[in-house]
């Protein structure tokens, strides 16, 4: 594979100040309370736009992952016997009211070793957050938990204000993306089963371009999200986080990312698309449209 392109470069945080405060101050509290963020496990390119501008990832339940997805940096491995932290929920909580976050992403990695998934522990971390940080927007971006409808329930039940679950890439690639025990229809009908149990839940998911798809299938892909009723879709480059990882087929253009964002809101209705080739699943640009967006809601 060539070289990356030009517009895969990333500038460190030092071109407005506040930021680049706001990035430091971040770091070092993360580190100093032993939180794990989704921004630094998967090496993020947006780690310095998000933390400086308010907005982070948390990783709930460790930082080791049951299953073993051929794309993703996070540690596999067996969580067994390592038990979610039961003050993280209260932890998260009050970290978040030290931080002045204005939008908040909590996910977790995978744990097929908990009964539920650890859904419970997901909706003690809405509640606490949400009562200790009344003003903060809370997303979501959950595992599949097997697609157990009563896992997914709890979740919903716990009210954030979005709730995410990534597909990943297009149908006809996600067995050879993904780990054997996710799949690409699964992890639809969780999405479906969540505008099920609460219609009026705004729900997200994520592609990653790169891997090898045709446009047919990205717009295949597109077309089934939106027929399960997901509101927001990012779209964005994957990056090869190192050599036991799937190669990168194709350096996607930043025109193509343009055409994608027009095909998925003008032609599918989604909500909003952010799509470029530094665009992630948690992405600065798309969460502060969704926080205006609930915030309309909320004066309405």
């Amino acid at each position: 594979m060539e070289a990356k392109p030009e517009w895969l470069t990333v500038l460190p945080p030092s071109g407005v100040a506040d930021e680049g405060e706001n990035y430091q101050r971040l770091k070092g509290l993360f580190k100093e309370l032993k939180l794990h963020t989704v921004c630094e496990e998967a090496h993020c390119p947006n780690v310095a736009e998000c933390w400086g501008g308010g907005t982070a990832t948390l990783m709930l339940m460790g930082d080791v992952c049951s299953r073993a997805c051929r794309f993703c940096m996070v540690t596999p491995g067996r969580p067994a016997g390592s038990p979610p932290d039961p003050f993280e929920p209260e932890n998260v909580a009050l970290t978040l009211s030290k931080m002045g976050l204005s939008y908040v992403v909590l996910t977790s990695v995978d744990r097929d070793d908990l009964p539920d998934g650890g859904a419970g522990h997901f909706a003690r971390t809405i509640s606490a957050t949400k009562e200790m940080n009344p003003d903060i927007r809370v997303e979501v971006l959950i595992p599949d938990f097997q697609n157990d409808l009563d896992s997914i329930r709890t979740v919903v039940d716990a009210r954030p204000d979005v709730i995410a679950h990534n597909i990943e890439t297009t149908l006809f690639l996600s067995g050879k993306v993904r780990d054997p025990r996710a799949g690409y229809w699964q992890s639809l009908s969780v999405l479906r089963n969540v505008k099920k149990l609460d219609s009026s839940m705004l729900t997200k998911s994520s592609i990653m371009l790169g891997l090898g798809e045709k446009e047919e299938e990205v717009r295949l892909a597109m077309m089934h999200l939106r027929d399960a009723g997901v509101d927001f879709l990012t779209v964005g480059q994957y990056l090869r986080p190192s050599a036991r990882h799937l190669p990168v087929q194709e350096y996607v253009t930043p025109e193509t990312f343009d055409h994608y964002k027009q095909v998925g809101e003008e032609e599918f209705g989604f909500r909003y698309v952010a799509s470029g080739p530094l665009v992630r699943s948690s992405y600065r640009a798309g969460e502060l449209f969704i926080a205006s967006l609930l915030a309309q809601k909320h004066n309405d």
